[in-house]
């Protein structure tokens, strides 16, 4: 696969992110990467001195973005793909953990990717043309003890995903939400934020999970590599979907889940009929 795009990444330095950038350099577009920190800025642009550009942006300064986009498309050129990758997954039973967590969560997977669309989407506009891709996660499908705050982050930006592309789509601008399953990256590992246990009557149900997932970081059965190569092939598509499931872990898990919803639905719907006229 060979494009010329300019793809701007939100969080390059590790995981989707930088599999990313490295796959689309490797197919000739030119990456804008956001780090964190001057030593990763440097870092990155080593991967190809004339077509990976980063700058330092934190999502969640707000006031900055617009700015930095500006930058871009004066000294670079056009974003034609953006990709809100920048997040972070939140462990802890909803009791146990604090109203600033969850602020934070939103911040920064919710609030940072919105503000990111709101920033590309005139020139996009303008332009007729342009793609949006919004990494989500089988969490924005399917739930499991201990990470509501972290699913209700990537529910809603599934949610702003599918309105936003039907919003866009008479401008020529495409919006994906790539929903990954379990891959070999940082979420579950250095990158997650643990909320300390303190209430005993969760331990038989939570501490299991935490447990397993403690365990399987690092081995999981999803090569972020090939989510890499997905998500190109959807940038590279005439006509890309609005929803892309990426594992067959999160293939499974969320036809499951529509099954026993319909089954959920079928069961109360005499109920659910029973409100009309």
């Amino acid at each position: 696969m060979t494009m010329s795009k300019i793809l701007l990444v939100t969080g390059v330095s590790s995981g989707f992110g930088l599999a990313l950038a490295k796959e689309a350099l490797a197919a000739g577009c030119h990456v804008v990467g956001t780090v964190r920190s001057q030593q990763a800025k440097t870092d990155f642009e080593a991967l190809h001195p004339q077509r990976a550009s980063a700058r330092i942006l934190d999502v969640t300064d707000f006031g900055s973005i617009n700015g930095i986009i500006d930058e871009i498309e004066g000294s670079i050129g056009p974003i034609d793909v953006l990709v809100n990758n920048a997040g972070y997954g939140h462990e802890g039973v909803m009791e146990e953990s604090t109203l600033e967590e969850m602020r934070q969560q939103f911040d920064v997977n919710v609030f940072g990717a919105v503000a990111m669309i709101k920033a590309v989407l005139p020139a996009m506009r303008k332009r007729r043309r342009g793609h949006i891709l919004n990494i989500t996660s089988m969490g924005g499908f399917v739930t499991m003890p201990g990470i509501s705050f972290y699913c209700g982050s990537k529910f809603a930006l599934e949610g702003i995903s599918e309105t936003l592309g039907k919003e866009v789509q008479p401008f020529g601008i495409h919006v994906t939400a790539v929903a990954p399953g379990s891959f070999r990256t940082d979420w579950a590992g250095r990158s997650m934020v643990r909320t300390p246990r303190s209430i005993a009557d969760y331990d038989s149900l939570f501490d299991p999970v935490r447990k397993a997932r403690e365990e399987k970081s690092g081995r999981q059965l999803g090569d972020p590599q090939k989510a890499a190569q997905a998500m190109l092939a959807v940038i590279d598509s005439a006509s890309p979907p609005a929803h892309l499931l990426l594992g067959s872990d999160a293939l499974g898990l969320v036809r499951d889940k529509l099954a026993a919803l319909s089954a959920e639905m079928d069961k109360w719907e005499a109920l659910t009929r029973s409100t009309v006229g």
